[in-house]
């Protein structure tokens, strides 16, 4: 987390709430998921489910992996386990300084759905309709 959200802290003048997040007891409720390569992590997935939607805690990725498609398999990832519990959305949020987050997150099919300020820290919220689950096609357990 600490190598994915670094370069961060200058921009909003603190550390991001996943640099700070309790891992143990996400790991424990078995919140967070993995990828690896040749037993390294390379990036994280944390996801908790609500009610109507499948929420993405955070997805991180290590700063050598960026631009490389990991994201954006963690995020299909995160969709599949949305299908799996028959919840019909994903959804995450960013800080409103991270438009990158933004512009990454709209090109992945994901729209705004408000703008708040939670926990002192101004947030984009955005989600993204998933298809119905296929079972002729399920998916794979906690690691990417």
């Amino acid at each position: 987390m600490h190598e994915a959200y670094a370069h961060d802290v200058p921009r909003i003048g603190r550390p991001p709430l996943p640099m700070t997040a309790d891992y143990s007891r996400l790991m424990a409720a078995g919140s967070v998921h993995v990828a690896e390569d040749d037993g390294h992590i390379v990036g994280v997935l944390v996801l908790e489910p609500e009610e109507q939607s499948l929420l993405i805690e955070n997805v991180a990725v290590r700063p050598d992996r960026q631009g490389t498609g990991l994201g954006t398999r963690l995020l299909a990832f995160a969709e599949a386990q949305a299908r799996a519990r028959h919840l019909p959305a994903v959804r995450l949020y960013t800080h409103e300084l991270m438009t990158e987050n933004q512009r990454f997150y709209r090109a992945r099919g994901f729209v705004e759905t408000a703008r708040r300020t939670e926990q002192g820290v101004a947030r984009v919220f955005m989600s993204k309709t998933v298809a119905p689950r296929d079972d002729s096609n399920p998916p794979r357990d906690s690691t990417v």
